[in-house]
């Protein structure tokens, strides 16, 4: 915790289907999730998240979906 501003700082993670998670940095990525490059506070990691993740289906379903539409 940063004692200075009273706040955490967060990092945005990705999984291999493109779902989005927030991550304190004082902790080890979970496996099976990579870091974006994105940190910040919670707020703004959030903001993050909305901006990019604008499609909540899994890449699989995403993938398989198109598929089916050819």
């Amino acid at each position: 915790m940063d004692e200075t501003f009273g706040t955490e700082t967060y990092r945005v993670v990705v999984n291999h289907e493109e779902q989005y998670s927030i991550w304190p940095t004082t902790l080890e990525i979970p496996r099976g999730w990579r870091d974006t490059g994105k940190q910040g506070t919670k707020d703004e990691c959030l903001n993050y998240v909305k901006e990019v993740w604008t499609d909540m289906r899994p890449l699989s379903l995403r993938q398989k979906m198109s598929q089916q539409a050819q």
